[in-house]
């Protein structure tokens, strides 16, 4: 999104300190001027500031490049890895402010006067948007900026980014498992059974009635019927992790067609088998083919051979057995169960999205592209210029895209677990093929359950994850994840997320840690 206002950079050049006298009142840009000398944003003068991690005061309403009578495009972005960015783009040509400092946690940051200030006198200004932001910081942007307000995760969509909705209950986040008939008489009705059921404990399968009641279907004798040609919503539940194997079959009225029976195969909380086909996500069914005799793993689009396919189940589906007696079958109240729900198309979405899109390069590199398009609308003397450094950097980004994909693959499939504090590194498992193993919350503002701790637990000890990984701006939130670590056995590491710091100063610094801090604690 783009809040426009109605003068340009050139328009506003010389009056910056009267347009934000007018924004906020001359009392309080007077004091905020007298205050500005004893510290505050950080400001990156191009590229070459921003590459080393250095910030210098800004001050005054405007800047002049070195020798250069005119003065210079003067911008804001909210957070240090977006006002990396802004810097590749500005160059000589423009003077980059952050608004949050490195290393501190821009969910929680709080804007000064000084932060006022800055925005005030800025030409234009940069926000990630989707909610990244605090709601004290988007409104100091809105309410106090003499320039354009651009929210680039808003834009990037439209330049190649991708975005990945926020799952609002974690248990949910896991594939849709349900039963479907094709291929049969239309006049006919399909009996569906379970014939056999291999595994570490026992599995279960239930529909729930239009009151609420629950109704095992498998196992029993007696199975489900389901009208010719239609599907319906199953809940599972397994009893312990482990792999699973399920034969099923299907038959018309006697006499009539019935398929083979088929082996289905369930990884509940532990790595599927090596080479597997794994589905993971999405809306499957165990589709009955009355016209071949076969019995598949279908998708809207795709069929998927049960002889090569696995089905996973993550650990975060860990749930308690409800205290109500009509689930005694699956064992006692408050008893553990791995559980997938009927009705959940997959993940049940919250509608709003993941803003942390700087973890896939590809992302960034849309980000750059609006970036570039942005200040060259600000600044159109300069146009050429911010075109050609966004070009010139994307180029660098591709090259590291390149380097972390080794980094990433280097690592054995069966350990490319992440498990961290918190939701928000979806966009790393989009773009590098690390699985999101588990977090301590969803929210890094939401304490964690005990379920939560439960799930995390049994997470690290069912895929015997070597390590976790913690950002160093978040050490006060850490001790769940440090605590069940160590009753795992596993290495404490480190990961940055929403922030720099003087060990990573920049966003390439900091795509690269990542890489290769993921690789040495989870490799053999």
């Amino acid at each position: 999104m783009k809040h426009r206002r109605e003068t340009t950079f050139a328009q506003r050049t010389g009056i910056a300190q009267w347009s934000g006298a007018r924004k906020l009142g001359y009392g309080l840009v007077a004091a905020l001027v007298l205050t500005a000398t004893a510290g505050g944003a950080y400001a990156f003068s191009g590229a070459s500031a921003s590459a080393q991690g250095q910030g210098s005061q800004a001050h005054g309403s405007h800047t002049q490049a070195a020798g250069n009578a005119e003065p210079r495009l003067r911008v804001v972005a909210t957070t240090p890895i977006l006002a990396d960015l802004v810097s590749q783009v500005a160059g000589d040509d423009a003077q980059v402010t952050t608004l949050i400092p490195p290393g501190k946690d821009p969910h929680d940051f709080e804007p000064s006067l000084r932060t006022v200030r800055e925005v005030a006198y800025a030409d234009l200004a940069f926000a990630n948007g989707l909610l990244l932001e605090p709601p004290a910081l988007a409104e100091t942007l809105r309410e106090s900026t003499a320039g354009e307000v651009v929210d680039v995760a808003d834009l990037a969509p439209s330049y190649g980014a991708e975005l990945i909705p926020l799952v609002e209950n974690i248990a949910l986040d896991a594939v849709w498992l349900g039963l479907r008939v094709q291929g049969a008489q239309e006049a006919n009705s399909v009996k569906f059974t379970m014939t056999d059921a291999q595994g570490p404990g026992d599995v279960s399968a239930y529909i729930v009635s239009t009151f609420g009641t629950p109704e095992p279907i498998f196992p029993s004798d007696s199975g489900i019927d389901l009208p010719a040609n239609a599907h319906t919503h199953v809940s599972w539940a397994f009893s312990e992790p482990g792999i699973y194997k399920l034969t099923f079959a299907a038959a018309g009225q006697p006499g009539e067609e019935a398929t083979e029976e088929q082996t289905i195969t369930v990884a509940v909380g532990v790595n599927p088998e090596e080479g597997a086909h794994v589905i993971d996500s999405g809306h499957v069914d165990i589709t009955a083919d009355l016209a071949d005799g076969t019995i598949a793993l279908r998708d809207h689009d795709a069929s998927f051979d049960p002889n090569t396919t696995v089905l996973a189940i993550p650990s975060s589906t860990l749930q308690p057995i409800p205290p109500d007696p009509a689930y005694r079958f699956l064992g006692r109240p408050g008893q553990e169960t791995y559980l997938l729900p009927q009705a959940v198309l997959g993940k049940h979405l919250h509608g709003e999205i993941d803003p942390h899109l700087w973890h896939n390069t590809r992302n960034a590199r849309a980000y750059v592209e609006v970036i570039a398009e942005q200040m060259a609308k600000a600044d159109p003397s300069n146009g050429h210029r911010y075109q050609q450094r966004a070009a010139e950097y994307n180029q660098q980004v591709q090259l590291v895209d390149d380097e972390l994909h080794a980094a990433y693959d280097a690592i054995p499939e069966h350990r490319r677990h992440l498990v961290t504090t918190h939701h928000g590194y979806t966009y790393l498992e989009q773009g590098y093929g690390i699985n999101i193993a588990g977090f301590v919350t969803p929210n890094a503002s939401i304490e964690p359950s005990p379920r939560d701790v439960i799930a995390l637990q049994r997470t690290l000890e069912n895929l015997d994850i070597p390590a976790v990984f913690v950002e160093p701006n978040a050490a006060a939130s850490t001790s769940t994840l440090e605590e069940t670590a160590r009753r795992a056995g596993a290495e404490v590491c480190t990961i940055y997320g929403d922030s720099l710091d003087e060990h990573v100063p920049t966003y390439l610094d900091l795509m690269r840690f990542n890489a290769n801090e993921i690789n040495r604690c989870l490799s053999p």
